[in-house]
């Protein structure tokens, strides 16, 4: 009797908090499943395992290699830097992401931080409850400056999938789209729109946002002499990497109101420490990477990586990255 394939899961709870089952996953083999797995349990847990999936536990030249019943990663996110991929090539050992999963998700969260920006529903919303609009003299009053987007220029870096549908949501609410991108590839619809260089970006976009892939080159891009260079008041939106960000030199443009604000979904450390300068910095939104996290996409990525299993097992694997 042929025994069932081994699957173990190193971190799964964000993916399956309770409310996205892993059913269908169950039915292709042997399945263990860790909520969490610290690095010093990595390998301990992984030995014996032909199938491994993770989302963000690193996945070493040093624990590929002492995993020698392993055949298949299945990267359960769209980025996968916390895998050595050159190790797991050398090796022969296939990895699979999910390419496709969060754009509509991810791109509906950088505009609930720009219209939280322009309007600040949640804090009038306070003041009313407050009594502050009961005891004021006239029929209106708002404590921020409101904002519309039309002709506001929106600066997108990386201009993929995600980054794409952001610029189509721009567009609706009549913004001017600049975008940057190491790869053209198909000119975009939607007008107007034009490629600009990141520098230009930053000098001319009233409202920014980061959704381009980490990768040595540009880890820190956003820095001091980055942030020297932008527009006076503009608004940062990163729900891409953390690192793509300097946090003190962020900090300090936030601080000298260099910037009008800033909206962060990922930190260069995750989870935060407390003494991040980003905490306690002037008009600095931190929400703790939730922008992919809508029960509709973690469907879709449970679903994905059962299809990528299942293609691997029948000798035709799908979503392969290099």
């Amino acid at each position: 009797m042929i025994s069932p394939m081994r699957i173990v899961v190193l971190d799964g709870y964000t993916i399956n908090p309770g409310d996205n089952p892993w059913t269908d996953l169950e039915a292709l083999g042997d399945v263990k499943i860790h909520d969490r797995t610290p690095d010093e349990e990595v390998l301990s847990r992984s030995q014996g395992a032909q199938v491994l999936v993770v989302n963000k536990v690193k996945l070493t030249n040093e624990v590929i290699a002492e995993l020698p019943d392993l055949k298949f990663i299945a990267e359960t996110a769209t980025g996968y830097d916390n895998i050595d991929i050159v190790a797991a090539n050398t090796r022969g050992i296939p990895v699979s992401n999910i390419p496709v999963y969060g754009t509509d998700t991810v791109a509906q969260f950088v505009f609930a931080h720009i219209l939280n920006h322009c309007h600040r529903i949640e804090l009038h919303a306070q003041a009313v409850a407050a009594g502050e609009w009961s005891q004021c003299g006239d029929f209106a009053f708002w404590k921020t400056p409101l904002i519309e987007l039309a002709e506001k220029s929106l600066g997108i870096v990386g201009f993929g999938r995600i980054g794409r549908r952001v610029g189509e949501i721009a567009h609706a609410f009549g913004m001017d789209v600049l975008a940057y991108d190491i790869y053209h590839g198909d000119e975009p619809r939607d007008q107007p729109f034009r490629w600009v260089e990141v520098e230009d970006l930053f000098a001319g976009s009233d409202f920014i946002t980061l959704h381009c892939n980490l990768t040595r080159e540009n880890t820190g891009m956003v820095n001091r002499a980055m942030l020297a260079n932008t527009k006076p008041g503009a608004f940062l939106i990163n729900a891409a990497r953390g690192p793509l960000v300097n946090d003190l030199d962020l900090a300090d443009a936030l601080n000298t109101g260099k910037l009008s604000g800033a909206a962060l979904d990922v930190i260069s450390t995750e989870p935060i420490s407390d003494g991040n300068p980003l905490l306690k910095a002037k008009n600095c939104t931190i929400t703790p990477h939730i922008a992919w996290a809508t029960l509709e996409a973690r469907r879709r990525m449970v679903v994905t990586t059962v299809q990528n299993i299942a293609n691997f097992t029948a000798g035709t694997p799908s979503n392969l990255v290099t």
